[in-house]
């Protein structure tokens, strides 16, 4: 029995919700399931991934294959690095204390650029509503100056320059 670590998609029409599973390759997508592993939900900004990294690291321990898109989300999680360690671990390469001490250290500078991230979308998004916000009211300003000009009895010239061409005339 293959076992594949992949999503189960749930949640309504054009709003998606995934489970995180661990199944047997030839059940369906949304079908039997041997453990559920965590969640994701894509509308979130950013993306909300909830994962047990013990439970799978344990099936991809076991031989589980992850599909291409659960695969970007362990990485990201730090589940595969977290693999890979264990494995050095089982090489004898360096002990399980350095190897978790190499981990939280990944963790830590990760966390800074997730929250980095975060920040600069929030900027970001702020910067926009101003902007808009901004135009918007330029526009109600401009909007009401023309209606003001329009309703405004056009004012004939002023006297003074009436009187300098009535000289020119009689000049002329």
């Amino acid at each position: 029995m293959a076992v594949k670590i992949r999503m189960q998609r749930h949640g309504s029409k054009k709003r998606p919700f995934y489970f995180i599973v661990a199944a047997n390759s030839t059940s369906p997508r949304d079908g039997k399931f041997i453990e559920k592993l965590g969640t994701y939900n894509p509308l979130t900004v950013p993306a909300t991934i909830r994962i047990n990294n013990e439970r799978a690291l344990d099936w991809l321990n076991k031989g589980a294959q992850p599909t291409n898109t659960v695969r970007r989300i362990l990485s990201f999680k730090g589940v595969l690095y977290m693999k890979h360690l264990m494995r050095g671990v089982s090489l004898g390469l360096f002990d399980e204390k350095a190897a978790n001490e190499k981990f939280e250290q990944w963790n830590a500078e990760h966390e800074q650029l997730v929250a980095k991230r975060e920040e600069a979308h929030r900027k970001n998004k702020q910067e926009k509503r101003h902007s808009v916000s901004q135009t918007s009211v330029r526009l109600v300003e401009e909007k009401q100056a023309a209606k003001v000009a329009a309703t405004a009895p056009v004012e004939e010239a002023p006297a003074a320059d009436t009187e300098t061409a009535t000289e020119e005339n009689q000049e002329g």
